[in-house]
């Protein structure tokens, strides 16, 4: 089996982004005739924020590709990451092997979810939209 059409890559890919940002909630059902106002569940978590949803994705593919993982190897648009958001990632891994020299690699990987922590939030999810993109035809 071939890889995908570019244009099914990028619906993916599409697809997943917005997975992530909605966080995957399905709506509710309307509230029943002749009740007062729709209740909110207090156990139903709020969708994460784009600097939590980019901190967590940044945060993962940099720590994988310090580590040398099977998928580190990916392309940034296979990892689901924006331009900016890619920067973010370079920045973190250079940091990341620098710490590693001189400090070991736990304290490397804590560095790591620091660095990301800080630039996803200075960017507000560092969300803007490749310089390369293209809508689907």
């Amino acid at each position: 089996m071939g890889t995908m059409p570019r244009t099914a890559r990028y619906a993916a890919h599409t697809l997943l982004a917005a997975l992530a940002l909605t966080g995957c909630s399905s709506s509710a059902p309307p509230p029943a005739a002749g009740s007062a106002s729709p209740s909110v569940d207090p156990a139903t978590p709020a969708p994460p924020s784009p600097v939590q949803v980019c901190t967590n994705l940044v945060s993962y593919w940099a720590k994988e590709t310090l580590l040398g993982t099977t998928w580190s190897g990916l392309d940034w648009e296979q990892k689901g990451l924006s331009n900016a958001q890619y920067a973010i990632h370079e920045d973190a891994v250079a940091a990341g092997r620098a710490e590693e020299r001189t400090a070991g690699r736990d304290k490397a990987l804590e560095l790591i979810d620091r660095f990301v922590a800080q630039r996803c939030a200075d960017e507000d999810g560092a969300t803007t939209s490749s310089e390369n993109w293209r809508p689907p035809t």
